[in-house]
């Protein structure tokens, strides 16, 4: 993997250095190792290159026309650029602490400038969400460092403050490592804050599980009408929701109408 250019946030403290690779036609962010942050193939830049970013896109099954979302994470900015593209009616918050993971997601993998649709602010992630309560439709959490989950991202009362975050009918999205060894912890906590209204998405390739909340009122499309949903979303958006859809209905709690929610 040819390492071409490495970024160091310095002075603003202590942040992971941030690093860009290339390999196979494939731009890779990553912070403070080797680990893939993000993904980007040249030949398509606004395409979903990592499977659990396109898995983390599924809240469109429950919510398909969301005015306003919030992304907590940046990385590479490639769920951003998706909803920028192809939600045009949708307003994105992103909100990310790193300033080198901002400037290199503009620079390195065409995040596009802040316009009506978007804004990306540096900022803590946590507080963002706490402080702006019953304000987005959807949710969608991704943040990690060169290890492991952010902490703060990851307790019982940001969890907590994610379900107060969104409006009624909200969907949120977490991505957790299924390999992480508190990957039960944060599970439990999720479904604690969301009163146990919850859907897992393992993705196939890697240890991603997509971990989705909903407020109420509660979705009440069976697994008919999501797999419906699934092949329109699937020949507007060219991603794979109807084997998502499978595979909700296989990894979660259901019967043949609908999904526990």
């Amino acid at each position: 993997m040819r390492l071409f250019s490495r970024q160091r946030t310095q002075g603003q403290g202590g942040f992971d250095p941030v690093e860009i690779s290339e390999k196979g036609g494939v731009r890779f962010l990553h912070l403070g190792g080797m680990a893939v942050q993000s993904a980007m193939r040249l030949r398509d830049p606004f395409a979903l290159e990592l499977e659990y970013t396109r898995a983390m896109m599924a809240f469109l099954l429950f919510h398909p026309e969301p005015r306003e979302a919030a992304l907590i994470g940046l990385g590479g900015g490639s769920i951003a650029k998706c909803i920028h593209r192809n939600l045009p009616a949708c307003r994105l918050t992103a909100v990310e602490l790193n300033p080198g993971v901002i400037s290199a997601a503009r620079a390195y993998f065409f995040l596009p400038p802040d316009d009506e649709r978007l804004q990306v602010i540096e900022g803590d992630g946590a507080a963002f969400v706490r402080e702006q309560p019953d304000s987005r439709d959807v949710l969608l959490v991704d943040a990690y460092d060169a290890k492991r989950i952010v902490e703060a991202l990851a307790s019982a009362e940001f969890y907590q403050a994610c379900y107060a975050h969104l409006r009624p009918g909200g969907v949120a999205a977490f991505n957790l490592w299924g390999s992480e060894d508190r990957f039960g912890i944060y599970l439990h906590r999720i479904g604690q804050a969301f009163g146990g209204h919850t859907l897992i998405l393992p993705a196939e390739k890697k240890s991603n599980i997509i971990v989705f909340g909903f407020k109420p009122p509660l979705p009440d499309p069976g697994f008919q009408t999501l797999a419906a949903r699934a092949r329109e979303l699937e020949g507007v958006l060219g991603l794979e929701f109807p084997g998502f859809v499978d595979r909700m209905r296989a990894f979660n709690n259901v019967g043949n109408s609908g999904f526990a929610l």
